[in-house]
């Protein structure tokens, strides 16, 4: 059942995949006119059949002041949005396709040259948590519209904006990705190293893994303040030089289990960096530096 009450905008979406149809199920749920375009038609339907309108691309743009673009990709949002650059003068576009700061940036200037307000967005959540807790989203871009249209985007989750220029929910989003896929990378390891020996993934993520990982996540703070204050600190206990001597480690056990240690020779690759470059006393965030091209 949905809440359909007057006050409700009409909104436009973009884009029929996974996330798009969570996106548009979310605003149904929340009581909005919504219009629905997709490249493939049939993938409408269900939404239709839920009291959405489909509508071709020219239609669908002038139905809403708010057009919510999730597409494929930075090339697939102008392929798509270039022929009908002169229907979206005035209105608000909210592009929440993945792409990268400067993809955000470009597209910013291309959407003022035709007078259209924009936002770009990163989208920290999967389908399935669209719409309920957990989800939020991040945005950039004209603040203007993103008061405007606070209320609206808060149906997918919390609304987060993050600043004027339009690269910020782009560039954050990219960061807590690497973050996760860094970790997961990490497990992923694990679990190929334990597995090699007939451990059970499930007890040993369960009764190990996590409880360590937990543990160690609790050192991020301090690292974070070290990279910021430009002043990494003393490690007696466990400083990189010790780390890089013992990391080779779990490339050679890797090895010597059949399982490839791809994911973990940057890492190995960087701290033997640190300590060619002095900074064999120092603690993990000496090794911020290092990831930048000019060092």
């Amino acid at each position: 059942m949905t809440d359909r009450t007057p006050a409700a905008p009409a909104v436009t979406l973009l884009g029929l995949g996974a996330m798009g149809t969570a996106l548009a199920d979310a605003l149904l749920s929340g009581g909005h006119d919504v219009t629905v375009w997709n490249r493939t038609a049939a993938r409408a339907e269900p939404l239709a059949a839920r009291g959405a309108r489909t509508a071709g691309l020219e239609e669908a743009i002038t139905a809403s002041p708010l057009v919510i673009a999730c597409l494929l990709d930075h090339a697939s949002v102008h392929e798509t949005l270039d022929p009908v650059a002169a229907s979206l003068t005035g209105r608000t576009l909210v592009n929440l396709t993945n792409g990268t700061p400067e993809q955000g940036r470009e597209l910013a200037a291309w959407a003022e040259k035709h007078g259209i307000a924009f936002l770009d967005g990163g989208i920290m959540a999967t389908p399935p948590m669209i719409g309920h807790p957990g989800a939020s989203i991040l945005y950039s871009g004209a603040r203007e519209a993103f008061d405007t249209h606070q209320a609206t985007l808060e149906r997918f989750g919390v609304a987060d904006f993050l600043g004027t220029d339009p690269g910020l929910a782009a560039l954050v989003d990219l960061a807590l990705l690497s973050g996760m896929y860094g970790l997961f990378g990490g497990a992923l390891q694990a679990l190929a190293l334990t597995g090699s020996e007939g451990i059970s993934a499930t007890e040993f993520t369960t009764t190990r893994l996590l409880p360590w990982l937990n543990a160690m996540l609790t050192s991020l703070p301090e690292i974070a303040r070290q990279t910021e204050e430009g002043a990494p600190g003393d490690a007696a206990n466990s400083n990189l030089a010790m780390q890089a001597a013992a990391y080779v480690n779990i490339l050679d056990a890797s090895e010597a289990q059949g399982i490839r240690p791809d994911l973990m020779v940057p890492m190995g690759e960087l701290l033997h960096r640190a300590v060619a470059a002095g900074q064999g006393g120092k603690d993990a965030a000496a090794m911020v530096t290092l990831l930048a091209k000019e060092a």
